[in-house]
């Protein structure tokens, strides 16, 4: 029997299974990326809700897990040499759960390279700027009477996705025919931002055919679908 006493997090939310992977998340673009990943590789797994509308991610206990306050996290109660691993920020759990399961991240040293380059490009570029756009177009930010924020980000946002659509030009998925870690981790954003922050039009989406194609081939896949809902909202 696993044994996860020593991680207050628990206190608040209970391991069930505490010999499968704990997974704290709320399904935004970053929390979807890992229950799609883990979804995609069959790794057991208990989920648990974090919900912003009560600060969950302020807690003492989610702040012991992670001091950032941003979801996931995870606890893989079976990690390196057999001992307890937590960790946080969704590019980390997706390397990490790639390399455990031995799927989604190429093994051949160039390839492997090339996909974590692009699992950094998400992270360091498209995430951010997606989601600035979001707070300038969606929430708060769009009773701003200065628009020049906004449209900072709208430039920024047209100019990456002309990055990944001259990527995915004679490819499948952003790596080739190989579905990785970079797709997982670069369409959840896609999708919100045309979706649920209904920018689609600002960024003039129907100029990238390749992006609206690779799209569509991900939020088809079943484990997609599933990992989109998880966890679960009360």
């Amino acid at each position: 029997m696993n044994d996860l006493s020593a991680f207050p997090i628990t206190r608040k939310w209970p391991a069930q299974h505490p010999d499968r992977i704990q997974l704290y998340s709320l399904p935004t673009p970053n929390g979807v990326k890992a229950s799609i990943l883990l979804e995609e590789t069959g790794l057991p797994y208990e989920p648990h809700l974090v919900s912003f509308e009560t600060n969950d991610q302020l807690s003492p206990e989610f702040l012991s897990l992670n001091p950032n306050n941003k979801i996931p996290a995870i606890i893989d109660p079976d990690g390196p040499n057999g001992q307890p691993l937590a960790l946080f920020e969704s590019g980390a759990i997706l390397w990490y759960l790639a390399d455990k399961s031995g799927r989604f991240l190429p093994q051949a040293a160039a390839a492997r390279f090339e996909t974590l380059q692009w699992l950094m490009w998400q992270m360091g570029g498209l995430g951010p700027m997606f989601g600035q756009l979001g707070f300038f177009h969606k929430f708060a930010g769009k009773d701003y009477e200065d628009k020049r924020p906004r449209d900072r980000y709208v430039a920024e946002s047209k100019r990456l996705l002309g990055v990944l659509e001259q990527r995915l030009a004679g490819r499948r998925w952003v790596m080739g025919d190989e579905y990785t870690i970079a797709d997982i981790a670069i369409f959840p954003w896609v999708r919100n931002l045309v979706g649920f922050y209904g920018a689609g039009e600002l960024v003039e989406f129907d100029r990238f055919p390749q992006v609206q194609r690779a799209l569509a081939a991900f939020v088809e896949r079943p484990a997609v679908q599933r990992g989109l809902e998880i966890p679960a909202r009360d």
